[in-house]
């Protein structure tokens, strides 16, 4: 199966294709993907093209033209936090209307450079697309660098179930079912050092939100990250209250440029696609206050447990 026969699927079927693309030069990024991209123009699909900024204007000049056509995302920006990623890919076939239109997109989530935190956030990125448009007409290509580490590469090996390069495609011999992907994430997380631990219920989710403010103003965090940290920080904690057994646990604590919040409580996240889409203003469902912290914050780091569920909020101080 060809770069070219991949795209070309007719649009009337309700076919979901989630390949990888390994490519270990620039010709053969350019050529995987501008294959990819000039073949959905030619029928006319919806295309987004969400990389790393510097591949951008490599891959406008390869459809010249046609640049116009494409929505272009720095991928850097826009899916800094692995998971808002699903959202916009989400929204933007939500725009392509319902069959026979297929809206063809390229989402480079893993680049050179991610730290292994952001890395195995996007792994569990990737492994939930497949849920998420499974029989839908989508075509999602995933350019990934062999230059990548390797427990990296072999994970690309098991989100997708198409696996190729710039020359041939294949069905993935490794692709796992997204579930198990998932769980194979929730990997125990590094203790902090002199981390804040505040229990906290109802009756302390004020003390335990001053206690956040004074932390990022102890931190010199920037005034417009400073609001955004309390509104992430504010929602995990209510949110525990809610739904998470009415009480947690929160700790905070600095590294680096960054500060981290996380919270633990008795919660079960059944649905691994909660918070992963826009809510509807309108329904009474939960998802909105995860979907906020994915919007607001640089990583959301989550472990599903039968112990409960414990979130971990970085945000930069600039």
């Amino acid at each position: 199966m060809t770069t070219h026969e991949l795209a070309s699927a007719d649009p009337g079927h309700a076919a979901f294709y989630h390949p990888a693309l390994f490519y270990g030069t620039e010709d053969e990024y350019l050529d995987g993907v501008g294959t990819f991209v000039r073949d959905a123009l030619e029928r006319e699909h919806p295309v987004l093209v969400a990389v790393p900024g510097p591949r951008l204007p490599l891959l406008q000049d390869v459809v010249a033209g046609d640049r116009d056509r494409v929505r272009w995302v720095d991928m850097r920006q826009a899916g800094r936090n692995p998971g808002r990623i699903l959202s916009m890919l989400q929204e933007f076939a939500d725009r392509a209307g319902d069959a026979p239109v297929q809206a063809s997109i390229v989402g480079e989530p893993i680049w050179v450079g991610r730290t292994p935190e952001e890395a195995a956030e996007a792994t569990r990125h990737e492994a939930l697309i497949n849920l998420a448009f499974t029989g839908r007409p989508v075509s999602i290509l995933c350019p990934y660098d062999t230059a990548l580490p390797q427990d990296v590469l072999a994970q690309a090996h098991r989100t997708h179930p198409v696996v190729g390069d710039s020359r041939a495609y294949r069905a993935s011999s490794r692709y796992a079912d997204p579930h198990e992907v998932c769980s194979d994430c929730d990997t125990p997380l590094p203790e902090p050092r002199d981390a804040l631990v505040l229990p906290f219920g109802e009756q302390e989710l004020t003390f335990a939100r001053d206690e956040a403010d004074r932390c990022a103003a102890a931190a010199g965090m920037a005034p417009a990250r400073r609001t955004d940290w309390l509104l992430a920080v504010s929602e995990a904690i209510s949110n525990s209250v809610r739904h998470g057994g009415g009480r947690g646990t929160l700790r905070m604590w600095r590294t680096g440029g960054e500060l981290v919040a996380e919270i633990r409580d008795q919660g079960l996240l059944t649905d691994p696609l909660k918070g992963r889409r826009r809510p509807d203003p309108r329904a009474a469902s939960g998802g909105r206050g995860l979907w906020i912290m994915h919007q607001l914050c640089d990583l959301v780091e989550i472990r599903a447990t039968d112990q409960g569920l414990v979130l971990r909020l970085h945000m930069a101080l600039e």
